[in-house]
């Protein structure tokens, strides 16, 4: 079995400044809002200079959009390993169990966060163009699944795929809009209940 190689002193200074910018960053974004912070105040609360945030950040939406940034990748690879026995609806579900619980299965501050990029026109939009980029290998990862060929022009992995990431959406939604009131995972339960009789029979 191979192993990755250790990070670098380097590596692991730079991962420890970029983790502070985005925990400084989301903490003042969830608490103000996103368009009353400015990068002045997220440089100021984390200590580092301007110039070292525009460093590892474009822009306020980018230091968001990095929250999101390995859901994709671990959506996957969570896809990737279902067994092949199980139901494409649960194995599915099981994937997006991965991103939901990313979200919702940790701190107040998730919750915050969550309901920051949904009520953001701007990061809701960049919160969708990740989500396109997620379908495409979800729907790889499907027709993998299925013994289709990648370049296939069958419907069904990009259709299975997209109701997957549907789900998601519907249930980060539903989730933010109760406060986190309702169990993010129970939503993922019956939304998949749902959509599971249609995922089975086309597969």
């Amino acid at each position: 079995m191979t192993t990755r190689p250790e990070p670098s002193l380097a590596q692991r200074k730079r991962q420890l400044v970029a983790d502070e910018l985005t925990g400084a960053a989301l903490k003042l974004l969830a608490r103000k809002g996103f368009d009353a912070v400015t990068v002045d105040e997220i440089v100021a609360t984390a200590g580092v200079s301007k110039r070292t945030f525009f460093r590892y950040f474009a822009s306020k939406e980018d230091v968001v959009v990095q929250f999101l940034a390995d859901m994709g990748a671990d959506m996957r690879a969570e896809l990737a390993g279902r067994p092949s026995p199980e139901s494409l609806s649960a194995a599915l579900r099981h994937t997006v169990l991965v991103s939901v619980n990313a979200c919702a299965g940790h701190s107040e501050q998730a919750l915050r966060v969550v309901q920051l990029i949904l009520g953001t026109p701007a990061l809701r939009a960049r919160f969708l163009e990740r989500q396109a980029q997620w379908r495409d290998e979800l729907a790889a990862e499907v027709a993998d699944r299925l013994g289709l060929a990648p370049t296939t022009t069958d419907l069904y992995p990009r259709l299975a795929a997209g109701v997957a990431l549907t789900a998601f959406d519907t249930v980060l939604q539903q989730w933010s809009d109760s406060d986190g009131a309702e169990d993010a995972a129970a939503l993922t339960d019956r939304a998949f209940a749902i959509v599971a009789p249609a995922l089975d029979a086309d597969a």
